[in-house]
């Protein structure tokens, strides 16, 4: 089943048990934080120094809508000082009223937050006799799509408490980063930004309006920081919406906003997209393209808001309970409903996803035992909050009666939802037979990375050519849909038998997958709650025995030794072959980070033939040609590690400070210790090891480092052949002279770096060509030196 990402951008898929340890100690924080633990009532204090601080806030909310600077706000003991504070909300904000809704932005000044987070919306509950329709609400709405978390908090002001409240998580950038791996792309709050109401027109119902943005800005309120690229995007998506309804799964999480126009229609939430003015919610565009909706102020859910914008308002609990499922079907107004209906498989996908959140929270009245146990957890802050709306009897019975509620009727939640779950269940589209999915299963259990395996399931009540697997190979990328087939060709068994297959290529250590069928009448899921949740494939491979493949020489200091192919002169690391058989990188990761260890994964396809070398360029330059990893090595000494993410480590090095154009080398080539020498860039460490070389007193070579031409003199023998190499061991120059006692090579046309000289097939001597800004010229001729 689900394994769902709920923490930060690079963690928690199941495949990366290597960070075991550390995946588990984020898992123990994100269950000991309390900001959103559902049994803690959080303590917020602020401090103002100003007494008239109300009268502050209001004239901010009536102008600019900035913050005022509050003194600190303490969360649960936790002091935070400097903090910006305002009043939010509509229809829920009065300046007369004491109990107001509040924004509280950790950093609107200094750079805070309370375990992770930054921003506290807190909601006056001005709607709600009951204390829990938000708090319920949300709890149901997570189990299908991302969205806030919700609890209560008591809000104190200068120490006098002002009442209970409830604690929403922002949707802000934190969130969509949390929840889509990305924060810098269109978003937007979904909420005319002066406010909707009957005085209005200006809706964010999804309409294509042309091409101005203009013809937008009333209606939506965008939060992404490129403002004419993010209203481009929303343009795009309505146009495609209303026009070109057949590409919009390029432009919208289709998945996603059935399950949101489901929720909002079983929960009877009409003041959002469904209702009159077609609000609350937001839209994120993610790295894939789509627009990703999550649903926001679920204070009029369960019926408090009556106004469907179309046939009138529901005024009664009786009307609400029989709100048709299909609200909008045929309107033109509300595109997002009209036009995802007139596709008979989204259609079938909605009624799916309608008759699992009715079944798994209604009809088995879930949302009562929650409903009930939120209320005794609030009770004695209820009864302490004298400034509430409603009457503490009132709290009492809004469970089970209607209570009068701002020029609304607030309906008794089981009064309206056990009718609503009666009337529902009746209806044609949820007594249709569904299809069933049952024994889903991969035909290997744990296979191997690169092997093709097959998904079957037993499909019954289904239409042949209706019954699809949809796949994808990582959190936050799309899923692929194919269709899957009972013909007996498919490894599915015998023709006709309602065992259906696929072949499925395994690429990844993680696949997560669902099931999708439908008849002429509905959809039906495996799990139900896909595509939010979704089974899962958990591959493995075959690892590199340690010491057949290791880590040979690292440059982490080059400024002359070798240039990649861009002609730069970067950080290098060599791997080398020390086994027969040719080796596969597949699956396996660079690091310089031994607690980071998956830095840069290996191209698939990437091999290492025996007896070989690997150069990998450690520059962060991943456009550019050959092997770059998205890593630098530091000169003054850190990890360079090779590692799978199963756990299995190949080679771990830890190397101290590095001498620029010096090569940290294993020496024997491929098996020994480390030694600081000159590089061999490419090919074997031992070609500049001591015992390869004499001390040589016969011969001297200058300038070196050369710029143009070196000299070669000698007083005691004779120079009968010089050679000249490049670091790969590639021959680049080779004279032959007749016993002569000096001589001369011209290197002018050769690029900066480190050559091999070789003098008469015997001696070799490391020479630097540099730029004469680079170095003094010898004015006396040197040694050869190793």
């Amino acid at each position: 089943m689900k394994l769902k990402s709920n923490l930060n951008n690079k963690t928690l898929i199941m495949k990366k048990t290597l960070l075991l340890f550390l995946l588990l100690v984020q898992v123990a924080t994100v269950y000991s934080q309390t900001l959103y633990d559902m049994n803690t009532i959080q303590d917020v204090r602020i401090v103002f120094a100003q007494s008239n601080w109300d009268a502050l806030l209001d004239a901010e909310k009536a102008g600019a809508d900035g913050y005022i600077a509050a003194t600190s706000v303490t969360i649960n003991g936790t002091v935070f000082n400097n903090v910006g504070v305002k009043y939010k909300g509509n229809s829920s904000y009065r300046a007369n009223q004491t109990k107001n809704p509040f924004h509280i932005e950790l950093d609107t000044y200094v750079d805070q937050d309370y375990e992770g987070y930054t921003d506290l919306k807190l909601a006056n509950v001005y709607f709600d006799p009951s204390f829990v329709r938000e708090t319920v609400s949300y709890n149901i709405v997570n189990k299908y799509m991302d969205a806030p978390q919700a609890n209560y908090a008591n809000v104190y002001v200068n120490g006098t408490l002002i009442g209970l409240y409830t604690n929403v998580e922002s949707i802000s950038k934190k969130f969509v980063n949390k929840h889509f791996n990305s924060n810098d792309n269109a978003f937007f709050s979904c909420s005319p930004p002066a406010g909707a109401g009957p005085q209005g027109n200006d809706f964010p119902s999804l309409q294509y309006l042309g091409t101005n943005y203009t013809s937008y800005e009333d209606a939506y309120e965008i939060k992404s920081d490129v403002t004419g690229t993010g209203w481009d995007d929303l343009i795009e998506l309505t146009r495609i919406l209303n026009t070109d309804i057949n590409n919009i799964e390029t432009v919208l999480d289709v998945d996603a906003a059935l399950w949101m126009l489901a929720f909002d229609n079983v929960m009877v939430n009409l003041d959002s997209y469904l209702g009159q003015f077609k609000q609350n919610y937001y839209l994120y565009k993610d790295d894939n393209g789509r627009f990703r909706p999550v649903v926001w102020d679920l204070n009029m859910s369960f019926g408090t808001f009556g106004q469907t914008g179309s046939g009138g308002s529901l005024n009664s609990t009786t009307q609400k309970s029989q709100l048709t499922h299909l609200l909008h079907e045929n309107d033109a107004a509300w595109p997002l409903m009209s036009k995802l209906m007139a596709v008979p498989r989204y259609k079938k996908m909605y009624l799916a996803h309608f008759k699992t959140i009715l079944t798994e929270n209604i009809s088995n009245s879930d949302y009562l035992t929650s409903a009930n146990a939120y209320q005794n957890i609030i009770d004695l802050a209820v009864q302490a909050d004298n400034n509430k709306f409603y009457s503490y009897a009132q709290f009492n019975s809004n469970i089970n009666s209607d209570v009068n509620a701002q020029m609304n009727t607030a309906s008794g939640l089981t009064n309206l939802m056990s009718a609503r779950s009666t009337y529902l269940l009746a209806q044609s589209d949820f007594t249709a037979i569904q299809p069933s999915i049952t024994a889903v299963a991969p035909s290997v259990a744990t296979p191997i990375i690169g092997n093709t395996i097959t998904v079957t399931a037993q499909v019954t009540n289904t239409n042949t050519t209706a019954v699809y697997l949809g796949y994808r190979e990582g959190d936050f990328v799309p899923f692929t849909k194919i269709l899957m087939y009972d013909d007996g060709a498919h490894n599915d068994g015998a023709a006709g038998d309602n065992i259906y297959g696929i072949d499925l290529p395994i690429t990844n250590s993680l696949t997560q997958y669902y099931i999708y069928a439908e008849n002429n009448n509905i959809g039906a899921f495996s799990p139900a709650r896909a595509e939010y949740e979704y089974h899962s494939i958990v591959a493995t491979y075959t690892t590199i025995t340690p010491g057949d493949l290791v880590i040979n020489e690292i440059m982490a200091s080059n400024s002359t030794t070798a240039v990649d192919d861009d002609g730069e002169y970067e950080d290098w690391v060599e791997l080398y072959n020390n086994s027969s058989s040719t080796l596969s990188l597949d699956n396996l990761y660079l690091s310089d980070d031994a607690t980071d260890p998956l830095m840069w994964q290996f191209p698939s396809g990437t091999t290492i033939a025996p007896d070989s070398y690997l150069i990998v360029w450690c520059d962060k330059d991943l456009t550019q040609t050959g092997l770059h990893a998205d890593l630098k090595f530091s000169s003054n000494g850190e990890d360079a590690v090779l590692s799978y993410d199963n756990g299995t480590v190949i080679e771990s090095i830890t190397f101290g400070a590095q001498t620029t154009d010096m090569g940290y080398a294993r020496v024997p080539n491929g098996t020994g210790n480390f030694v600081i020498q000159a590089p061999t860039f490419g090919t074997n460490n031992e070609t500049l090891s001591n015992s390869d070389f004499e001390l040589i007193t016969d011969y001297s070579i200058y300038p070196n480092p050369v710029n143009e031409v070196i000299n070669i003199n000698t007083n005691n023998g004779s120079i009968n052949q010089i050679a000249l190499y490049n670091l790969q061991g590639q021959q680049l120059m080779s004279l032959k002279f007749n016993g002569e006692q000096q001589s001369q090579l011209d290197l002018t046309n050769y690029t900066q770096g480190i050559y091999l000289l070789t003098i008469n097939n015997q001696q070799t001597v490391k020479v630097i060509k540099q730029k004469v800004d680079n170095y003094l010229q010898q004015k006396k001729p040197a040694k050869l030196a190793l």
